[in-house]
This record gives C-alpha cells, sequence and structure tokens, in this order.
C-alpha cells in the first residue's frame, strides 16, 4: 500500500514539474512585444563631414632684399599694422673684402667719369673749330653720360652696402622694412642681432615675419570622396572648433577642389569654407583645429521613428501596430523620406502620436 501511494506521489510530483517548466520555457521564449514607439515630430539633417583648420584667407610672409643682421623691430608678435608701418630695420654687415671691392669700383668709375668728360670737352672746341663731326661730338657725349651713369650706379651700391640707404632714380631704398598689407603679426621667428639672408632671384631670403588678416578666416579642410558629389558652393556649414567645444561658428562652403589627393590611403577633396561668424565673445585664432558639418539637406518638424521599428522587405517598408487581441499584431505599409542612419522620416502611412510595436527580440539564456 505504502509502495503504491509513494509511486502516485512521485508520478504527481512529475507532471506538475513539467508544466511548470513547460509554461516557465514558454515565457521565456515568448516575443516581447508589448513595448511600444510613439510617432514624434523631429527634425532630420543631411550632412557632409570636411575636417581641416582654422585659417587667414591670406598669409603674407615678409622679407628683405638686402643683406645684413636685425637691428631693431618695431612691432611684435600679435601687433596689428597698416601698409607702410615700420617692421623692423636690417643693418648691413658687409665683409671687408665686399666693402673694398665696393669702394674700389667707385674709384675707378669716378676716374673714367672725369676722362669722358675730359674727352667731350675737348671734343666740344674741335666741332668749334670745325676740325670735328656732329657724329664724333654725339658719340663723346653719350660715353660722358654713361660714365656718369656707371658712377652714380657704383655709388648707389656703395650706400646700400654700408648704410643701408640710397636714392635709385627718384626712389628710396632704405633698410626699414615696411608692411606692404594691413593686418595682424602672426609670427616673428627673428630677433635683434639675427643674420639676414636677402631675397633674390636664386635663393628665397630669410622669412622675417608673417601678417594675415585675422578679419577674414576661412576653414580650409577635406572632404570624403564619398559625400563630395553631394555637397556643392554656397551651402551652410555648421563648424566646431576643437578648442571652443560650447560654440557653434557658421559658415559658406566657398571652394571645391577640382581634383583629389591622397591622404592617409584615403581619396579626399580639397574644400574652403568662409564668411565664419561667431558669437562676439569667441575669439578665432588661425591654426585652430575644426570640424565642419556642410548641410545638404534639413527637415524640421516631420513625423519621425527610430530606423530599427522599420521592417525592409523588397521594395517596401512596414511597421507593426498591436491587432485585436493582446498576441496579435499588424503590419501597416509607409513610406520614409529623409535618413540620418538612426532616425528616419515618416512622409505617410503613420500620424504624430501614434504607437508603433518595438522590433521582436529574444532572450539569450
Amino acid at each position: 500500500m505504502k509502495k503504491w501511494l509513494i509511486g502516485i506521489c512521485t508520478l504527481l510530483l512529475i507532471v506538475i514539474g513539467a508544466v511548470v517548466w513547460s509554461q516557465s520555457a514558454s515565457a521565456d521564449g515568448k516575443d516581447k512585444t508589448s513595448e511600444t514607439v510613439e510617432v514624434t515630430l523631429g527634425t532630420l539633417v543631411d550632412k557632409a563631414l570636411a575636417t581641416g583648420e582654422i585659417m587667414p584667407r591670406h598669409e603674407i610672409e615678409v622679407k628683405s632684399k638686402i643683406s645684413g643682421t636685425v637691428s631693431r623691430l618695431f612691432v611684435e608678435a600679435g601687433d596689428r599694422v597698416q601698409i607702410g608701418d615700420p617692421l623692423l630695420e636690417i643693418q648691413p654687415n658687409p665683409t671687408p673684402l665686399e666693402y673694398a671691392q665696393k669702394k674700389r669700383v667707385l674709384e675707378m668709375r669716378a676716374l673714367v667719369e672725369k676722362q669722358r668728360t675730359f674727352d667731350l670737352t675737348r671734343m666740344k672746341g674741335l666741332l668749334e673749330q670745325g676740325m670735328a663731326s656732329q657724329a664724333d661730338f654725339d658719340a663723346a657725349k653719350e660715353a660722358s653720360e654713361r660714365a656718369t651713369l656707371s658712377r652714380k650706379m657704383a655709388e648707389e651700391e656703395l650706400a646700400i652696402l654700408d648704410k643701408g640707404k640710397a636714392v635709385v632714380a627718384g626712389r628710396s631704398v632704405e633698410s626699414v622694412i615696411t608692411s606692404p598689407v594691413a593686418g595682424h603679426i602672426l609670427s616673428l621667428p627673428v630677433n635683434v642681432g639675427d643674420p639676414i639672408v636677402p631675397l633674390s632671384s636664386y635663393q628665397p631670403g630669410t622669412a622675417l615675419l608673417s601678417i594675415a588678416n585675422m578679419d577674414d578666416l576661412l576653414l580650409r579642410g577635406t572632404v570624403d570622396e564619398i559625400d563630395v558629389g553631394k555637397i556643392k558652393e554656397g551651402m551652410q556649414a555648421e563648424i566646431k572648433v576643437g578648442a571652443l567645444p560650447e560654440e557653434t561658428v557658421t559658415g559658406i562652403l566657398q571652394r571645391i577642389s577640382l581634383k583629389s589627393r591622397k591622404t592617409d590611403n584615403t581619396t579626399v577633396f580639397d574644400v574652403e569654407i568662409g564668411d565664419l561668424t561667431a558669437s562676439e565673445s569667441v575669439y578665432l585664432r588661425a591654426g585652430y583645429s575644426a570640424n565642419a558639418d556642410v548641410i545638404i539637406r534639413k527637415v524640421t518638424d516631420v513625423p519621425v521613428l527610430p530606423e530599427r521599428v522599420v521592417v525592409f522587405r523588397n521594395d517596401s517598408t512596414f511597421v507593426h501596430l498591436s491587432g485585436q487581441t493582446e498576441d496579435a499584431t499588424e503590419e501597416q505599409a509607409i513610406v520614409l523620406g529623409m535618413s540620418d542612419g538612426i532616425t528616419t522620416e515618416i512622409t505617410s502611412g503613420l500620424q504624430v502620436g501614434d504607437h508603433v510595436l518595438e522590433p521582436k527580440t529574444r532572450e539569450i539564456q
């Protein structure tokens, strides 16, 4: 009798355990479709990324046309200058051999001028006596004038070499370097006493300083070849400057290079974004690294949904809605508009305030 009761109890326990396990497994494996997402109004932006630096549109390097050493500095880095303002002074520092050569050349040309002047005076007397022709007198006059010009040239060369100043054909040549443009001094790499190599046709010369108009800045950067076909001049751009993370600078895409170039095994196109506008508290400096979002298209106050709830099948798109019963679902065909990869625009099929089921998920045990 006891064995029979024990057998029945054991059988009942097995049946109850199987039922509980089946219900538990069914509950764990059941598709969770109770969570929903509401269709709301949102803003979507299609944009292309440009990376680069904030730079002045034009930056000029100032160089000297005479050799020597820096004797005085009239400006410092960061100063604002106007056209013609003195920047620095170059003190000529010729070698003894160079000075001696220029000095002797001047003396020899002065002797030649003296001789040609004497010849001209003598030829004039012969012409008056009828012992020389007008052509002989003209030749002597030309030789005298050439000798005078040659002597003046030697004087000017010696003056520039010795004092750094001369007047050539009515034009003053000085050792004081003046500003060719208006702007700010960006860099001043030389100090008093530094030697200066002059600018000539066969050597670049020493860069004394650089000047740029900081009121005309732009972003010079690159755009990946994947995005360059989507953008065009005149598009708006929103710029994030690395040194100013809380500020947004706006600009206009002004130039797209016609030719690509390779950088880090990537094909990119150079672009320029100008007409930069920032708040009054923001001071942009040359060399700031920045990223710009070139706005290709922007829509505001449109019905949007997360793209994860959309079902793509063949050439159609659907979402799931709650059915008549708790476990039933219905498919609703929709038409999509613009997408930023995370959120998509709903152009038809749903209204703002509608609820869409989250995609079916299954927990992995």
